[in-house]
């Protein structure tokens, strides 16, 4: 087994996703996209498979060409160790808009400061700015 990579399949919003998570994280590209034609199960245009990158870390993602009964839920989520207060509090707010607040943005006895959201396209994201500092503090 060479490596495990993280899978987003989305319904008619992975562009638009993968667009989003690029902007906000640093470091991140979109390293490889294709697109549903005419006559493919998909619907024609939307994203087949593409390959993204977020601070080194590759992920898949799709636009099903198949209806579920299911979406994402934050049993599974994305942590993130966030290096400073501004990209913490920059990733929340922009996770947060038109999502929803599992954990608001606070300090825990686990963490200096951390949030839990689940974005608009139901994606769950677990912010950690971490507790010590690099003097051990």
């Amino acid at each position: 087994m060479s490596k495990i990579t993280p899978f987003l399949m989305f319904e008619g919003k992975a562009e638009e996703a993968i667009n989003f998570y690029t902007s906000i994280f640093q470091d991140s590209e979109i390293i490889h996209l294709t697109r549903y034609k005419a006559g493919e199960p998909g619907n024609e245009g939307e994203v087949s498979r593409a390959v993204i990158s977020i601070n080194g870390q590759e992920f898949l993602c799709t636009d099903s060409s198949v209806k579920h009964a299911f979406t994402f839920t934050p049993s599974i989520s994305l942590y993130v160790n966030c290096d400073s207060e501004e990209e913490i509090d920059e990733a929340y707010a922009k996770l947060s808009d038109g999502g929803q607040l599992l954990m608001p943005l606070d300090s825990y006895s686990f963490s200096k400061k951390f949030g839990w959201v689940q974005d608009k396209f139901g994606v769950s994201w677990q912010l950690n700015l971490d507790k010590f500092t690099s003097d051990g503090r």
